[in-house]
């Protein structure tokens, strides 16, 4: 099994993964795995990657998210940090959940090596905390505008401690309202 390859780092919510993957170097550089199905499978991605997505910010400060999609549309997410630092940071938004509106950060960046895998029910944003930032993430469910749906990335309720004064929202996710007794969570 290729377990050795990854080392897991707890979080306080429940499914919510950090991975650091171990990386086999020499004078020439690195290799390093980013994705094992056998063993993935063991933190919820027993289904098939539908979709491989990458983006890429300019600028230090810029949050983006905090993206999810309603079932049976949900999908859980392996977001890897290829250039740049971010603070990655998922929200628990599972109906009945004990950790239900709660959230979690973590830096992750091209030198950390460190991967984060988002169950479903979760939302999912970061923030750069470096210019020029790429993001690979790994879907276990194609994107469907029809499903698509945010929190606000600045929600008082949701209260995340953003490192950096937040510089730029994107016109959709400044968009996204502030949570109200009408949001019940996600029922999986």
């Amino acid at each position: 099994m290729s377990q050795d390859r990854f080392t897991t780092i707890a979080t306080p919510l429940h499914g919510l993964v950090v991975l650091e993957r171990r990386s086999l170097a020499d004078e020439r550089g690195f290799f390093e795995r980013m994705f094992c199905a056998e063993t993935f499978a063991q933190w919820g991605l027993s289904t098939p990657l539908a979709q491989i997505n990458q983006s890429f910010t300019k600028s230090k400060a810029v949050v983006r998210g905090m993206h999810f999609q309603f079932p049976p549309h949900a999908e859980t997410k392996v977001v890897s940090c290829l250039g740049g630092e971010v603070f990655d940071v998922a929200v628990d938004i599972r109906r009945g959940s004990s950790t239900y509106l709660q959230w979690h950060g973590e830096v992750l960046s091209a030198d950390n090596h460190r991967s984060m895998i988002i169950p479903q029910g979760f939302a999912h944003g970061f923030q750069t905390l470096s210019e020029s930032c790429s993001l690979l993430y790994l879907h276990t469910a194609p994107y469907v505008k029809e499903a698509e749906s945010g929190l606000h990335a600045l929600d008082p309720s949701l209260n995340i401690a953003w490192p950096m004064p937040v510089r730029e929202l994107s016109a959709r996710d400044a968009a996204w309202p502030y949570l109200t007794n009408e949001f019940q969570g996600l029922v999986l």
